[in-house]
């Protein structure tokens, strides 16, 4: 427990000196605001942020209220460890679908991390359903056909709908992730097989409610705060970041319960590089949804799409969106195209500490435009409200994790992931059945 503490206060210190760059870099584009202003009237002038596009939308230009900071570190701080709950379930989904092998050595951890979506998650919701006024604009428009772009979506974004949908989406990924969890527990007493028949059958129907559902949360919490922006693509780009950090979470704290005893007897060295091969290909992923939902709305240059971009590349927004380019992208891309390095924990732990970075700088690109118009501006609730999600979630894995026996005891396929994924020694082969 103290190396995850240690994690964590590593990421924060990261955090701030992230902060401390940011307000460097602010004061040294101070005196190209000026040109950037410019820039942004050629934009208008070649009609690819054309008047009134975005009507309704006004990027703040006084510092926000500490109500409305508060509501917007704390999005961001939800999103991020949401993204560890549901990329975990995503991970549970594949096992059952699959009818996987080496995940069953690690199949009580993601079970643990989803099952915080209930009831965790869902109380961690009520700050943002108290204070939405603060963060959804749309909601303050009181007749939505003085609003083309709200008239247009208006059986979707409206109040009610936003707070029944949202409690009720994570109310039953929830439900689905302690189905999964106490039906894997229960088979540890009998054996029987129907409970993996069980969990198989509510994996084929769930994956498609998860997609669903996910694409809509991520329309009312993100992509609504700025309700002209239209993107088909954007809870792909959510679930894609999602994935991929929580597999590099899911790596540490593997790590962790092997080594200190735990997981020692089933996971192998193998189930480590399997993870991180895993981190690798989500790593791809991510860099391909992003590139092309940017390349497919710039190539368009529709306004209702452009917009969006075009306030991201305002200031020193515009090298946060390098950051991400390069940070998401090409370090850990690069870092992990060696094999061996897949199961080092003297560069995989980094590795993760910068993912969980990346991620949270990917997750402020997206919301925090709305009250920092001209580049970020880390403020301690940011780090109050990532650090506390952060910190009852974790506690809260930590205590249900060991609530039950750390590996299914009878799963059907116990046997292989322990066989199939010992490493060989020296002229050896695999043991394959």
């Amino acid at each position: 427990m103290n190396t995850i503490s240690r994690f964590l206060a590593r990421t924060v210190a990261l955090l701030a000196l992230a902060g401390l760059l940011g307000a460097g870099a602010a004061r040294v584009s101070a005196a190209e605001e000026h040109g950037e202003a410019q820039h942004g009237d050629a934009a208008h002038a070649e009609g690819v942020h054309a008047e009134g596009a975005h009507a309704g939308y006004v990027p703040a230009a006084e510092p926000p209220t500490l109500a409305k900071q508060f509501a917007h570190s704390y999005l961001t701080a939800y999103m991020f460890v949401l993204s560890l709950c549901m990329g975990s379930l995503f991970m549970v989904f594949l096992h059952h679908l699959f009818d996987a092998a080496w995940s069953v050595s690690i199949r009580r951890v993601t079970e643990a991390l989803a099952s915080m979506l209930f009831p965790h998650m869902l109380v961690a919701l009520l700050p943002i359903i108290l204070l939405e006024k603060e963060l959804y604009p749309w909601m303050s428009i009181a007749e939505p056909a003085t609003d083309a772009a709200l008239n247009a979506k208006k059986g979707l974004f409206n109040v009610p709908m936003f707070n029944i949908l949202v409690p009720v989406f994570v109310a039953v990924w929830g439900w689905i992730a302690n189905r999964f969890r106490t039906w894997s527990i229960a088979q540890d007493k009998d054996g029987a097989a129907h409970w993996t028949s069980k969990a198989r059958k509510l994996a084929a129907g769930g994956i498609f409610v998860f997609a669903i559902t996910l694409t809509l949360v991520c329309f009312y919490l993100m992509k609504s705060m700025q309700h002209q922006f239209f993107s088909t693509m954007y809870g792909v780009y959510y679930f894609a970041g999602s994935v991929w950090v929580t597999l590099a979470t899911i790596w540490v704290l593997v790590l962790v319960l092997r080594d200190k005893g735990p997981l020692k007897p089933i996971v192998q060295k193998r189930h480590i590089q399997d993870i991180g091969l895993w981190f690798f290909a989500f790593t791809v992923f991510y860099a391909y949804i992003h590139f092309s939902q940017y390349f497919l709305i710039w190539n368009a240059a529709m306004p209702e799409e452009t917009f969006w971009y075009v306030e991201r590349e305002r200031g020193t927004w515009y090298w946060v969106g390098m950051t991400i380019l390069f940070g998401h992208f090409f370090v850990p891309f690069l870092v992990l195209l060696n094999q061996d390095v897949k199961s080092q924990k003297e560069i995989m732990i980094p590795i993760a500490i910068w993912a969980w970075l990346m991620h949270y700088v990917d997750m402020q690109f997206n919301i925090m435009p709305l009250i920092h118009a001209n580049g970020p501006k880390l403020h301690y609730l940011d780090f109050v409200t990532w650090f506390g999600l952060a910190a009852v979630i974790l506690f809260g894995f930590w205590k249900r994790f060991h609530a039950a026996p750390p590996w299914p005891l009878k799963d059907p396929r116990l046997k292989e992931t322990i066989v199939n994924h010992v490493v060989p020694r020296p002229g050896e082969a695999a043991a394959h059945h």
